[in-house]
């Protein structure tokens, strides 16, 4: 990726805001990294080893580097899609320093085959987030035989998901069973595809008067209460992916009240937009789940900040261009968001002032690590650090020359944004 300022073997942050959601920290302070290391953070660094380079950070924000819970790679089986290299640009021009893939490849990943091709193709990708990989619940993912979950797990899967609901609940208990001693994340969708029907929108008034199937909210608000009944019996932690109704919100508030080991996240795009903005018919904005009515998105956005929803999850789902120009209804689910989440959430909920900028990074970065299970540190000095630089007054336009991903599947296309990564560190 192009960068506006080049990280060197030392480099000088100086009154840049620092922004440390582990520590619960928002100051402005100088910074000094050596190696990838951070080797001093006060309130004035004057002692520095010869050719430091100085970066003014007045107006930037230095943050920890971002974590994706789940998005899809188009390799293997549709790299005109997107390439697992094209996915690398994007996400560190995002500011994603660590990204889960989630296993809807094809061939899936469902056995260490396909494991072992996309670890190693990782590994060669300079630069390059922390990629992590799901494992499939199911054969194919299909949601009818189960996968050879210790093998997976021992060959090094983040976790499990079948990406899609699962109707067999008999299967999902004994799936639950099965996970408990491995000890891996396991992420759930909650739906019911069998209520969910030919739905493309949330259904309600407004899916009646654009003229679109819908899918009814029941979808979602079933399939979590029988989850968190089962995770109750069962005792198995499970991540609810995609929340996105406000009874949603309601049912995993009420599961972790009593105690039931849930988190939960929501995408990106339903804290931004809702069914009212399907009047366009944009097939960009076909998404699954869908897009809420407007008393969902708030919900969301307020669960969010409560720390009921844990969680911001991308869902970059890249397409070709011929895919996503057909019809609403006939449009393949799912958008681009690597390089335009953080950019586009920060101006609608940060400098609106719904959020304080803590509440957004933590949604995006140490959050979506604890519900992957993993250990999260402050800022150390002495220690590797992921870190990206963020201008959030830089202007450019959503178009092929500034973009790093294959898709052009965004509502955002052609548009001039303001906000932008313009270093990241990966440690």
């Amino acid at each position: 990726m192009t960068c506006d300022f080049i990280l060197t073997i030392s480099t000088l942050f100086r009154k840049v805001r620092v922004l440390d959601p582990v520590a619960n920290t928002d100051t402005i302070t100088d910074v000094w990294l050596t190696d990838g290391k951070l080797q001093a953070i006060d309130s004035h660094i004057d002692s520095l080893t010869p050719n430091t380079t100085i970066i003014e950070g007045q107006g930037l924000i230095l943050g920890t580097g971002l974590v994706d819970l789940y998005s899809y790679s188009g390799e293997p089986g549709f790299e005109d899609r997107e390439t697992l290299a094209s996915l690398a640009a994007s996400a560190i021009a995002g500011g994603f320093t660590r990204l889960a893939i989630l296993p809807q490849t094809v061939p899936a990943i469902d056995t260490l085959g396909t494991l072992s091709f996309l670890q190693q193709k990782a590994q060669t990708l300079q630069p390059s987030p922390q990629f992590q990989f799901w494992g499939t619940l199911t054969v194919g993912g299909q949601g009818n035989q189960m996968t050879e979950l210790a093998e997976l797990a021992t060959g090094g899967v983040i976790g499990f998901t079948d990406g899609r609901g699962i109707e067999n609940l008999g299967l999902l208990r004994r799936l639950l069973e099965y996970l408990k001693p491995l000890g891996k994340p396991v992420a759930l969708v909650p739906e019911y595809p069998s209520l969910k029907g030919n739905g493309v929108m949330r259904e309600g008034p407004l899916s009646i008067h654009y003229g679109l199937p819908g899918n009814p909210g029941i979808t979602e608000a079933t399939a979590i209460a029988a989850i968190l009944e089962m995770v109750a019996a069962i005792q198995t932690p499970v991540h609810l992916m995609g929340i996105s109704t406000h009874r949603g919100v309601e049912l995993v508030a009420w599961g972790k009240a009593r105690g039931i080991p849930v988190t939960a996240s929501t995408s990106w795009m339903h804290l931004l937009l809702d069914t009212q903005d399907i009047a366009s018919y944009d097939p960009n904005l076909r998404l699954e789940p869908p897009l809420g009515n407007t008393e969902d998105r708030q919900a969301l956005k307020d669960g969010v900040r409560q720390g009921i929803i844990d969680a911001i999850a991308i869902n970059h789902r890249s397409f070709t261009y011929e895919e996503k120009t057909v019809p609403f209804a006939e449009s393949p689910p799912g958008a681009i968001g690597l390089e335009l989440a953080l950019p586009l959430l920060w101006k609608n909920l940060v400098v609106s002032g719904e959020w304080t900028p803590l509440q957004l990074w933590k949604a995006l970065s140490s959050n979506p690590q604890r519900c992957l299970g993993q250990p999260v540190t402050p800022l150390k000095v002495g220690h590797p650090v992921e870190l990206i630089l963020f201008d959030p007054q830089k202007p450019w336009t959503v178009n092929p020359s500034n973009l790093h991903c294959l898709g052009m599947n965004t509502p955002w296309w052609g548009q001039e944004i303001k906000g932008r990564v313009v270093m990241s560190v990966t440690g």
